[in-house]
């Protein structure tokens, strides 16, 4: 029995070194990439580079249910984007409030008539819009298939080289298509592109535009302000150095049109399709023996709004994690497999056992040293290797993001923002870490019996939010 408490912490610490090896590899790329693109940018407009030639047409596919309170003003801003050729394709999935209503007083909608280019199944259309004012403006109203239908069905209707996929909630920069259409004028076997999402909470948003960058006062949104600088700047920009993207956000990707009508659209068996058709479109055109890219750029912007309540962030962590089990289960063919390269021999793996069996270790972890602090079975350089890279490295890395964030973009100007940050990374391994694996670990037990609930998340919109 000791013998077998013994393994586990040392399995457990093993765990915790790799994860904090890995993440320390990755924010050092970072660190490099973003200093040579911090100073390409001082150097760099990006309108600039957009007139200099032709630009790819790109069609913004929105899908909405039930956004009535916030589909107008999204539209709006999306209207507003710095960008000379683009369509907006607002797909209503089903919605039972006043969704489509509000879109056809706002826009002043006519009925239409747009002839489909690819041959995707989704959900029956059952009428088309257009709007008078802005002919660049489309709305197809569908029956319910939830959101990777609803995309499928942009997708089908998508007339551009080009589509962004996206959420409704969502609000882009001006300038953000300008930034992210830079890989594709780069590089012409670009087949998708990933941008950074920042929370809008506490922000001030005026006509659909943050335009003052503040903290949240809610603590749990605080928390998830790190964790995003964390992932996306420390963790998605390295493993694109690497070719090993395998996650662009829903919120804000652009992607081939031709590409991914290939291999079929979207996934709607999975609640993690945009990480499932990352992952389909890496394992098809390698099959395929084709030359391509994936990649995320730091600059392009789309603001969110987080869960601010423990019920609706547990949701949404417990769905994300589920997601992820499911594209790991799904494409397992992929490890370790020498065909897919840094792929299927790294970033697949470290995904694999370290993010998806992630929660797993770290609970029974937390629980046997715990075990074996009382029986004192713990000697004292274990105990600080333990706590080192169980909490203090974990620190410092979300340290480091933020100073990643403050040498890059400095979005945060306020001192008192930037010392409340990195309080919330001194204070994150010590409780909100564990809560995260307990909602983690929930999504994998729930992948495992097969539910695909989405789930709801209470907004308080970007006018505002709850106080902490």
């Amino acid at each position: 029995m000791m013998f077998l408490l013994d393994a586990v912490n040392a399995i457990v610490l093993g765990y915790f070194v790799l994860i904090g090896l890995v993440y320390l590899i990755t924010t050092g790329i970072a660190l490099a990439t973003l200093r040579r693109y911090a100073r390409r940018l001082r150097t760099v407009d990006a309108e600039d580079l957009i007139s200099l030639g032709a630009v790819p047409p790109i069609t913004l596919l929105v899908p909405a249910h039930n956004e009535e309170a916030t589909i107008v003003q999204a539209v709006r801003a999306l209207l507003t984007l710095r960008y000379p050729d683009y369509e907006i394709l607002v797909i209503n999935d089903g919605s039972t409030d006043a969704t489509t209503d509000r879109l056809q007083h706002a826009f002043d909608l006519e009925p239409a008539v747009r002839a489909p280019t690819a041959r995707l199944p989704h959900a029956e259309i059952l009428r088309i819009w257009r709007s008078r004012q802005h002919p660049g403006l489309w709305v197809l109203d569908k029956v319910n298939g939830r959101k990777a239908d609803a995309m499928n069905a942009g997708l089908a209707f998508c007339r551009t080289p080009l589509f962004c996929a996206m959420d409704a909630d969502t609000l882009l920069e001006r300038d953000a298509l300008s930034r992210i259409v830079r890989p594709f004028l780069e590089r012409a076997d670009t087949v998708g592109a990933g941008g950074i999402v920042r929370i809008a909470n506490g922000c001030t948003v005026r006509d659909g535009q943050v335009t003052e960058v503040k903290l949240p006062k809610n603590l749990l949104a605080r928390f998830q302000v790190l964790e995003y600088f964390r992932a996306f700047l420390a963790g998605r920009l390295g493993w694109s150095v690497l070719n090993g993207t395998l996650i662009i956000s829903g919120a804000f990707g652009l992607f081939r049109r031709r590409a991914v009508v290939d291999i079929g659209g979207f996934a709607t068996d999975t609640v993690g399709e945009d990480m499932e058709l990352v992952v389909r479109l890496h394992r098809r055109l390698r099959d395929l023996g084709q030359g391509y890219r994936i990649v995320f750029v730091p600059d392009p912007v789309a603001w969110t709004e987080a869960p601010h309540t423990m019920r609706s962030l547990g949701t949404q962590r417990e769905r994300w994690h589920r997601g992820l089990t499911q594209v790991m289960i799904r494409h397992r063919g992929m490890l370790f497999r020498p065909r897919y390269g840094i792929l299927g021999m790294v970033a697949y793996p470290y995904f694999f056992f370290l993010e998806m069996l992630g929660p797993i270790i770290e609970l029974i972890g937390y629980g046997s040293f715990a075990i074996a602090l009382v029986l004192g079975r713990v000697s004292v350089p274990f105990m600080l290797a333990f706590f080192f890279f169980a909490f203090v490295l974990g620190a410092a890395l979300s340290m480091a993001a933020i100073a990643l964030e403050e040498m890059s973009f400095r979005r945060y100007t306020r001192f008192s923002d930037l010392g409340a940050l990195m309080l919330m990374a001194a204070l994150e391994p010590f409780g909100y870490r564990q809560i995260n694996a307990y909602w983690r670990f929930r999504g994998l037990v729930g992948a495992g019996l097969g539910r695909m609930a989405w789930g709801t998340m209470p907004r308080a919109g970007f006018a505002g939010e709850p106080a902490a």
